[in-house]
């Protein structure tokens, strides 16, 4: 893909994974202004693609989630490059195989966790953009971007304001006062 860096802010690549096909309108409103799109797996269906495609191009690997034609179609990693830095995607990190940084890997791209991450490691950048599905427990929904510049790569959690859901109580019998009666 051949993207050209914007002098001022560079590449800005939009990071989402773990939709389960629901694809939240607060996402897709932090994704707009992306040059590319990566989403690291556990798509849910291909009108999750086809929606982001409206945004800017992208790229997508298949999630332990991911069934049908459609997801047979999509690569379990990719590695892409962009704005000349090289970007290894794929959706369980606890699957990485091997030493990105003797790769020439800049930024590794996962998922399935649910939980949002961004962290250097041995010089590699390790973003997990966290779930921009379904809530899993009482995890942030979220999508990351990631910018792409002339002498560095910066990544950013972005937390969508999708409110919490009410917790569960269990119904309470209603109590009279003595004497009451219905």
């Amino acid at each position: 893909m051949s993207v050209r860096p914007n002098a001022v802010r560079g590449v800005r690549v939009g990071l989402v994974s773990d939709t389960h096909g629901l694809l939240r309108p607060e996402a897709l409103a932090a994704l707009v202004g992306s040059d590319a799109i990566v989403h690291a797996g556990d798509i849910g269906s291909a009108d999750v693609l086809e929606a982001l495609a409206r945004i800017a191009p992208v790229h997508a690997v298949r999630g332990n989630n991911d069934r049908g034609a459609w997801a047979s179609a999509l690569p379990e990693t990719l590695t892409i490059e962009i704005a000349a830095r090289r970007i290894y995607m794929l959706h369980d990190l606890g699957t990485l195989g091997f030493d990105p940084r003797a790769m020439n890997i800049d930024v590794v791209v996962s998922g399935h966790s649910h939980r949002p991450n961004c962290e250097t490691r041995n010089g590699v950048l390790f973003v997990n953009p966290g779930s921009a599905g379904p809530r899993r427990f009482r995890l942030p929904v979220s999508v990351a971007h990631l910018v792409l510049g002339a002498r560095r790569v910066d990544a950013a959690i972005v937390t969508l304001d999708v409110a919490l859901p009410s917790p569960k109580r269990p119904a309470r019998a209603a109590t009279l006062p003595r004497g009451s009666s219905p």
